[in-house]
C-alpha cells in the first residue's frame, strides 16, 4: 500500500465528519486506497488520483464506495457535456480567467479558524461587463475554484458550501446573458458530480421589480436544490449569511476590501498551475468504457449506507 498524505481535520470539523459523514479516521487511508484502486482499473478514465482529491469524493458520499465511484465517474463524464465551461481556457494563466478574478466578480469569503459552517462564495452577477465576459466565462473561473475547494477547503468537503448571488447593478443585458439552459446543466453537474455539498444559493440585492421574476429561476435547478434557494431585495440580507467581521468593506464588513480577496485568490490560483495543466488531459473516453460492468445505482450494494469497509470483528 502506498503512503497516503492527507491533511488532518480541525477537531470541530472532525466531529462533524464522524457524526454526519461516517468517517472513521484510522480507516481513511484504506478507504482512499480502495477508491484509487477502482479508478486505476477503469480503462475509460484519465483522472486525478491525489489523496486529498479522492477523500473529497468519499466525504461527499458519506464513505460509500459505490456512490463515490458513481460521483467520480460523473465528475469526468458530465464535464464533456458542458464544453463552454470545461475547455482549453481552464488554465491559471488564461488572460480571461485572470481578468475575471482581478475584477472581483468572484469572491471567496474567509472564515474564522474555528468556524465549522459551510464556506461561502459571492458571485457579483451584476458587476461584470457583458461585452467583455460571457456567462460561461464566469462559470468557468468559478468551476476552477470549486475544484481548488475540493483539495484544500475542509469546511467545503465536510460542511458544504453556500453561494451568494449578488444582483446589485443587474440589468436586462445581464439577465439575457444568464443562459438558463447552461445554468441548469451546470447545476446538474454540481449536484450529481461535485463531491462538495451545496447548502444554499442566496440571491441578494435583487431589484424589487425583478424579485418575482428571479423566483422563477428555481425551475432551472434540480428539485433538491430548489428548497435551498432564497431571493431577497433587502441589502442587509447578506448579514444573515456571513458575519460582518469576514465581509469586505464594500459589503458593510470590516475584513479589508474586495481587492484584497481578489489578490489572494489570484495567488492561490497560481499554485494550481500544474493541476489545471494536467486537467486538460483528464476525462472519460466512452469508447474505452467497460459496459460489461456497469456502476450500481443503489446504496444497498455494500450494506448499510453503502459502506464498503470490511466488518471488524473483535
Amino acid at each position: 500500500m502506498s503512503l497516503v498524505h492527507i491533511r488532518p481535520l480541525k477537531p470541530v470539523l472532525q466531529a462533524i465528519a464522524i457524526e454526519e459523514l461516517n468517517e472513521v479516521p484510522h480507516r481513511v487511508p484504506d478507504d482512499i486506497e480502495a477508491l484509487r484502486d477502482w479508478v486505476l482499473k477503469q480503462p475509460h478514465l484519465r483522472a486525478c488520483t491525489d489523496d486529498q482529491f479522492l477523500l473529497a469524493f468519499l466525504r461527499g458520499t458519506k464513505f460509500s464506495l459505490e456512490r463515490a465511484k458513481q460521483k467520480f465517474d460523473r465528475f469526468y463524464t458530465l464535464q464533456a457535456s458542458i464544453p463552454e465551461v470545461f475547455n482549453e481556457q481552464r488554465l491559471t494563466t488564461d488572460p480571461l480567467v485572470l481578468d475575471i478574478i482581478r475584477s472581483g466578480i468572484l469572491l471567496r469569503i474567509p472564515q474564522d479558524e474555528n468556524d465549522a459552517s459551510p464556506c461561502v462564495s459571492i458571485i457579483r452577477a451584476g458587476s461584470y461587463d457583458t461585452s467583455k465576459f460571457k456567462f460561461q466565462d464566469i462559470i468557468r473561473a468559478g468551476s476552477m475554484f470549486g475544484e481548488i475547494m475540493m483539495f484544500e477547503d475542509d469546511n467545503a468537503t465536510v460542511s458544504g458550501y453556500i453561494e451568494v448571488m449578488d444582483m446589485k447593478g443587474i440589468t436586462g443585458t445581464h439577465l439575457f446573458a444568464l443562459r438558463p439552459e447552461l445554468l441548469r446543466k451546470f447545476s446538474d453537474y454540481a449536484d450529481e458530480a461535485m463531491p462538495t455539498r451545496q447548502k444554499g444559493i442566496h440571491f441578494i440585492n435583487v431589484p424589487p421589480a425583478f424579485e418575482a421574476g428571479f423566483n422563477t429561476l428555481r425551475s432551472f435547478f434540480p428539485a433538491k436544490i430548489k428548497n435551498r434557494i432564497s431571493v431577497s431585495s433587502d441589502p442587509d440580507a447578506i448579514f444573515n449569511i456571513v458575519p460582518r467581521d469576514f465581509l469586505p468593506l464594500e459589503y458593510g464588513g470590516t475584513y479589508g476590501i474586495m481587492e484584497d480577496i481578489s489578490r489572494s485568490m489570484e495567488i492561490k490560483l497560481s499554485t494550481y498551475e500544474s493541476y489545471f495543466l494536467a486537467s486538460q488531459h483528464f476525462g472519460a473516453d466512452e469508447k474505452l468504457r467497460d459496459f460489461s460492468r456497469p456502476l450500481q445505482d443503489k446504496r444497498s450494494s455494500f450494506g448499510a449506507v453503502g459502506s464498503f469497509r470490511k466488518l471488524e470483528i473483535d
